[in-house]
């Protein structure tokens, strides 16, 4: 678990460099997921950073709520698919790590654009019914925003996912109540989400996504929740601005970049543990 820990505190430095050098950028999702994509990407994915777009006899992760795509940059780079130099030159001209993911740059780790938000769980399903299909039994993963809840296909697809059981899926949502615009509940109140997901058939848990424990202890448990009829959604607890105490609950930070001083206040508060690119 400390080795983890020290990804993850690897992973938030990247980030506050990566916007801060662009001078744009989501910091605030970014630094509330962490916890969640290094579990995810270094002990419960079983995934080959020797990239294939197919993503067979794998399983595979779809980012929905692509402006934190820092993270999602960090992670990869980190647990293989590129070097990490190359982090410096995200949101640069002719850079391969656009502001959202996108698949024209043939960045490994990417196989669909998001930032459009309200999509990704559709991709998700798709793939998910693919490998039903193709008798491929390992599992489809993606992460979506509690604000990314407005958006309408989201609801569509999870009535489709529930119907048709497609049960090797694990959907996640970072509920940290903010979003661009100000807190969610005064944006769209939503109520409790994890009682909509069972309303409309999945299978739910719930945990803190910011404690590193509790993350793989749940991201386990939800594997192993697969293959009964039901897809799996995870209510994910988070603080936007994770690690960074003037960043933290303030949705200001949603899409906002750390001048000098802030940038220097939060790498105090982050120890570097890998080596920053």
């Amino acid at each position: 678990m400390p080795a983890l820990k020290d990804i993850a505190s690897q992973i938030r430095r990247d980030i506050v460099r990566m916007v801060h050098a662009a001078q744009s950028g989501h910091p605030g999702g970014s630094l509330g997921c962490t916890d969640f994509f290094t579990a995810l990407y270094f002990e419960v994915l079983h995934h080959d950073p020797h990239f294939h777009m197919g993503g067979d006899k794998e399983d595979i992760f779809f980012l929905s709520n692509g402006h934190i795509s820092p993270v999602f940059y960090a992670s990869l780079a980190r647990s293989g698919y590129f070097d990490i130099k190359e982090l410096s030159s995200f949101r640069k001209i002719n850079s391969r790590l656009q502001g959202h993911p996108a698949t024209h740059e043939h960045l490994p780790g990417i196989r669909v654009a998001s930032g459009s938000l309200g999509q990704g769980m559709s991709v998700a399903i798709g793939a998910a019914l693919s490998k039903k299909l193709n008798k491929d039994q390992n599992i489809v993963y993606s992460l979506l925003g509690d604000g990314e809840l407005d958006e309408g296909q989201v609801w569509e697809a999870m009535m489709f996912a529930s119907h048709h059981r497609v049960d090797n899926l694990i959907s996640t949502v970072d509920w940290n109540h903010q979003q661009i615009d100000g807190p969610t509940d005064k944006v769209m109140n939503l109520g409790n989400i994890r009682e909509k997901f069972e309303a409309f058939g999945w299978t739910t848990l719930e945990m803190n996504g910011n404690d590193m424990d509790e993350v793989l202890a749940t991201l386990k448990n939800a594997r192993s929740l697969t293959g009964q009829g039901k897809p799996v959604g995870i209510m994910m607890h988070t603080i936007m601005g994770k690690g960074v105490d003037f960043m933290e609950n303030d949705y200001h930070w949603h899409g906002m970049a750390p001048n000098d001083e802030q940038l220097a206040n939060a790498l105090a508060q982050l120890p570097e543990t890998l080596g920053d690119f």
